[in-house]
């Protein structure tokens, strides 16, 4: 019997409802680089739920928009602030540093920062001998599944506000983070509590793509020069445009977010009612159950995992993942196989 993945949330192609419209759509004639119909009724569709004026751009990937974005906004000597967890810091292959630019981590055990965290490395940084952090990095959800709340968000980019950082959201599972019963934002919070985010396509349904968007609108001048010059200009940009367009017109992005929610509640529910505990407090589509290692080598039989953090010599914890495709079926078969 072929292994059943709960490797991560884009192990699927895409929606039918996407795939659709991609094929009727396919002889469409349309100008290039994201400058099309498709692309601007995407755009029209976000503004909608952001209920305020933005710039925004798409390109095909998550470590794409936080090159671009980091990239294009910060000075050769400024710095960004991430938790030590965060995908930049992390699981990009030094891209951020590549361009020149130092990641002050913070340690974390939930993944996520506060302002007072933030404070001290301000602190640490005195004079033109060190780095000048300039940019702080979130991503909702975190990398370890917890999400911020608006009380968490509000407290950090006020702190940002009054001490002229720049608050950067990464934003690829965003739709998870936001239909979240842990999570009380909105996308219209997030265009008020922070700087420019991105909204995670890939991650939720969509072929590929993300949104990036600029609500403090001076830090987009000329960002589509950055973007061309880091090759996520794409000639097809409408190919983006068209799933961003299915994903906002009738809410799929938020129904495709509470599926992959739904699941991992039900996954996380039953381990826990099996007395397993938790690296992290299940919050999102991302749970890290934490079992005894000769569990894990059964489970791996019939399942594919990242087996995340030893925990001791008998125990670790591994990450299990849903999607929008992720059928009950397999969330019960893999509860039946505890």
């Amino acid at each position: 019997m072929e292994k059943y993945s709960f490797k991560n949330d884009y192990s699927e192609g895409a929606h039918p409802a996407i795939l659709q419209k991609l094929v009727e759509t396919n002889l469409t004639q349309t100008i290039g680089y994201g400058e099309d119909e498709f692309c601007d009724e995407a755009r029209e569709l976000i503004k909608k739920q952001l209920k305020k004026e933005a710039e925004i751009h798409f390109v095909s990937g998550g470590t794409q928009a936080n090159l671009i974005v980091i990239s294009s906004i910060l000075k050769p000597y400024e710095s960004v602030i991430a938790a030590e967890t965060g995908h930049i810091a992390v699981h990009e292959t030094g891209a951020i540093e590549a361009t020149g630019h130092k990641i002050n981590t913070i340690a974390t055990s939930d993944g996520k920062i506060s302002a007072i965290q933030i404070e001290k490395v301000l602190k640490l940084h005195t004079d033109e001998h060190m780095v000048k952090p300039k940019m702080v990095y979130i991503s909702n959800s975190t990398e370890v599944g917890s999400v911020y709340t608006k009380a968490e968000l509000k407290s950090i980019y006020n702190f940002c506000q009054e001490n002229n950082l720049i608050l950067f959201v990464d934003g690829a599972r965003l739709g998870s983070a936001l239909t979240s019963s842990k999570c009380d934002l909105t996308l219209e919070d997030m265009a008020n509590l922070c700087d420019v985010f991105y909204i995670g396509g890939t991650k939720n349904g969509a072929l590929i793509g993300e949104a990036i968007v600029f609500n403090k609108l001076d830090l987009n001048e000329n960002f589509r020069f950055h973007i061309k010059q880091k090759g996520g200009m794409l000639a097809k940009g409408r190919l983006i445009g068209i799933q961003f367009s299915e994903l906002f017109r009738n809410d799929l992005f938020f129904e495709m977010g509470k599926h992959a929610n739904k699941m991992a509640e039900k996954l996380a529910k039953n381990i826990s009612n099996k007395g397993f505990e938790f690296l992290t407090e299940p919050s999102s589509n991302q749970i890290f159950p934490i079992f005894p290692n000769e569990l894990i080598a059964k489970l791996q039989h019939h399942f594919e995992f990242f087996v995340w953090e030893k925990i001791d010599e008998e125990k670790s914890a591994i990450r299990l993942v849903t999607s929008w495709a992720t059928s009950e079926e397999k969330v019960e078969y893999f509860i039946q196989s505890i």
